[in-house]
C-alpha cells in the first residue's frame, strides 16, 4: 500500500507537469503576442500555483524560482516590464529550469543549482539587464530529451459513477447467469460462468478502489473550521487528527461532509466550555478535540471526541417532554441512549440562545438523514462533566451491499445487514404481549416485535391492529434490525441466505415509497425490493398501538 507521502508525491507530479506543459504553451502564445492578456494572467495563476505546491511539498528551491517568475510576471501585467528582448530568454530558461527541477523531483535526484536564474530574474525585477551567456551548442543530451507524460490521469467523478453503475449491471446480469449454468448443469456453461464471475468481480473491486479516497482529504479542512468556531464562542481548542490514510469511497465523503461539519461545530459550541467554566471544573483550559477514522471489519469508523461537558440525559429528558415528542411517563422509563436519540429529531436543540453557531434546532437531524442515506450508522458515548463521542459507522463503499434475504408471503425481501443484529427463533413462551405488542427479552433488553408483512401492508393514520397471544403461533422467525439505538424484531416467515446485492433506485412512482430503500435482482431473476429499516422503525414507532 502506498504511504501518504507518496500518494501525495505522484499528485504533486501530475500537477506539476501539467503546470509546465501549459506553461510551455502559453509562454509561445505570449511571445508571439506580448500583449496577450489571458496568457498572461495564466502563467501568473500557474506560477503561484507551483509555488505554493512545491513549499508544501518541501521543494523551497524549484518554489523559489517559481516564486521569482512570478514575480516578474506580475510586473509584466502590470506593464511596468515589457515581454521583450534579454527578458523573453531568461524567462523561457526559467520554464526550463522548472521542466528540469520537476523532472528531478519525479526521479528522486538533487535539484539543478538555479542561482544564476534566479540573480538574472532580480535584476531583471530591479530593471536592470540580465546577464547573458553565450548560447552553448545543443548538447547530444538535450536534442535526444523525449517528452514526457504524468503516469497519473485525472478523471472527472461522474465518469466513475456512470462506470460503476455499469459494473453494478453486470454483476447482476453474472449472477444471472451463475444461476442458469447451475439450473442447466452444463460443464461448459458452469466453467465459462465461474470464468466470468471471477473476471467480474476483479473488474467490481478494481473500478471501486478506483474511487477510494483518504479521509485526510476531508479531515484536513477542520483546523480552519476549528479555529474560526472557536474564536467565534471565544473558547481555546486543540484538534487532533488522526487516521487520515483510512480509505473510502469518495461518493460517500461527499454526502458525509456537511454531517460532519455539523457534528465538529457542535462539538465546539455545545461539547466544550470556556476557559472559565473548565477552570471551575477543575479542567485544563484549553479544550481537546479529536477527529479520527479507522476502520472496523468492512466499516468505515469516523470519530468527533470531545472533552468537554458531556450530555445531560436530564435536560434531554425534559426537553423531550416539553415538546411533546414523549410523555412524562413514557421518558421516565427510557434508557440513556433512547434519551439521546431525541437529539437527533428535526428541530431538537438544547441550545440556550440561538446565535450564529448554533439554536436554530438545525444539524443533528442532518447527521442521522446522511447516515441513513448511506445505510450508515450513529452510536453515541457520553458521560455528564467528561466529554462526548459520536461515531459515524460508514461503508467503505455504496456501490454493493451487504443484505440478509428475508421472505413474507412468498416474496424476497433484502435487509441491509448494517442495520441487523441478529436473528431469533423464538417458541410462543418466549414471547409476551403488552399493551398490545409482541415483546421479547434479548440481552437484557425489551424489543418490540411486528410481523413485517403488517407494516408493509399497513394503510391509513390509525394505529396497527392490537396483538393477542392468538397471533403467536408456532415458532416465530425474527429479525432484530438496529436504527438508532432503537431495536425493533421483524417477525418474518423465513430467512432466505445473506448475500452482496447491487441496489438500484427505484423509478417513479414507486420512488416515493419510504419503506423501500431500492431494488436489486437476484441471481434467479427474482425482482427483490430492499427495505428502508430507518422508514420501518419511524412508521412503527409513530403507529405502536
Amino acid at each position: 500500500m502506498k504511504t501518504r507521502d507518496q500518494e501525495y508525491r505522484e499528485m504533486f507530479m501530475a500537477e506539476a507537469l501539467e503546470y509546465y506543459d501549459s506553461m510551455s504553451r502559453h509562454l509561445s502564445e505570449l511571445e508571439r503576442n506580448p500583449d496577450a492578456g489571458p496568457a498572461l494572467n495564466e502563467l501568473f495563476r500557474l506560477m503561484h500555483n507551483l509555488k505554493a505546491n512545491a513549499r508544501a511539498m518541501g521543494f523551497n528551491d524549484l518554489g523559489e524560482v517559481a516564486h521569482h517568475l512570478e514575480t516578474l510576471f506580475g510586473l509584466i501585467r502590470d506593464h511596468e516590464r515589457m515581454f521583450s528582448g534579454p527578458l523573453i530568454r531568461v524567462v523561457f530558461a526559467g520554464v526550463d529550469a522548472l521542466g528540469n527541477m520537476i523532472r528531478a523531483v519525479g526521479a528522486n535526484q538533487p535539484l539543478p543549482d538555479a542561482t544564476a536564474l534566479l540573480e538574472n530574474l532580480d535584476r531583471l525585477v530591479r530593471g536592470e539587464a540580465p546577464i547573458l551567456e553565450e548560447e552553448a551548442a545543443e548538447t547530444e543530451e538535450e536534442s535526444n530529451k523525449k517528452m514526457e507524460l504524468s503516469d497519473l490521469v485525472y478523471i472527472q467523478v461522474k465518469k466513475l459513477d456512470n462506470l460503476l453503475n455499469l459494473v453494478g449491471e453486470l454483476v447482476i446480469d453474472r449472477d444471472r447467469i451463475m444461476t442458469l449454468a447451475q439450473e442447466l448443469d452444463n460443464p461448459a456453461l458452469l466453467a465459462t460462468a465461474q470464468h466470468l464471475f471471477r473476471i467480474s468481480d476483479d473488474l467490481q473491486y478494481s473500478v471501486m478502489d478506483a474511487r477510494l479516497v483518504g479521509v485526510g482529504v476531508l479531515l484536513n479542512k477542520f483546523p480552519r473550521v476549528v479555529r474560526d468556531v472557536a474564536s467565534a464562542e471565544d473558547k481555546e481548542v486543540e484538534l487532533t487528527l488522526s487516521g487520515q490514510d483510512v480509505q473510502i469511497d469518495r461518493n460517500i465523503l461527499q454526502i458525509i461532509t456537511d454531517a460532519l461539519l455539523h457534528l465538529v461545530r457542535n462539538a465546539v459550541s455545545h461539547g466544550l466550555e470556556t476557559r472559565e467554566q473548565r477552570a471551575k471544573a477543575g479542567k485544563p483550559p484549553v479544550g481537546q478535540l479529536t477527529l479520527s477514522a479507522l476502520t472496523e471489519r468492512d466499516d468505515v469508523l469516523i470519530q468527533v471526541r470531545d472533552d468537554g461537558r458531556g450530555i445531560d440525559t436530564e435536560s434531554v429528558r425534559r426537553k423531550a417532554v416539553e415538546r411533546g415528542l414523549t410523555t412524562a411517563s413514557a421518558a421516565a422509563g427510557l434508557s440513556e441512549q433512547a434519551v439521546w436519540a431525541f437529539l437527533f429529531e428535526p428541530g431538537f436543540s438544547m441550545a440556550q440562545q440561538v446565535t450564529d453557531i448554533s439554536g436554530r434546532g438545525v444539524g443533528l437531524d442532518v447527521v442521522k438523514l446522511a447516515l441513513d442515506s448511506l445505510g450508515g450508522q450513529l452510536r453515541v458515548e457520553s458521560q455528564l462533566g467528561v466529554g462526548t463521542t459520536f461515531t459515524l459507522v460508514l461503508p467503505t463503499s455504496i456501490a454493493v451491499k451487504g443484505a440478509l434475504l428475508v421472505e413474507v408471503e412468498e416474496r424476497p425481501y433484502a435487509v441491509p445487514l448494517l442495520h441487523t443484529d441478529t436473528v431469533l427463533s423464538l417458541h410462543p413462551g418466549q414471547i409476551s404481549v403488552v399493551g398490545g405488542v409482541m415483546v421479547t427479552h434479548f440481552q437484557e433488553q425489551s424489543v418490540p416485535l411486528v410481523p413485517l408483512r403488517q407494516l408493509l401492508h399497513d394503510e391509513g393514520d390509525g394505529p396497527l391492529p392490537l396483538a393477542t397471544r392468538d397471533d403467536i403461533v408456532g415458532p416465530q422467525q425474527v429479525l432484530v434490525v438496529n436504527y438508532n439505538n432503537r431495536r425493533l424484531g421483524l417477525v418474518v416467515d423465513r430467512f432466505i441466505r445473506q448475500q452482496n446485492i447491487v441496489i438500484k433506485p427505484l423509478s417513479k412512482p414507486l420512488d416515493t415509497i419510504d419503506l423501500f430503500g431500492g431494488v436489486t435482482l437476484l441471481g434467479s431473476g427474482q425482482v427483490c425490493l430492499v427495505l428502508d429499516v430507518p422508514a420501518l422503525t419511524r412508521l412503527f414507532l409513530n403507529k405502536r398501538p
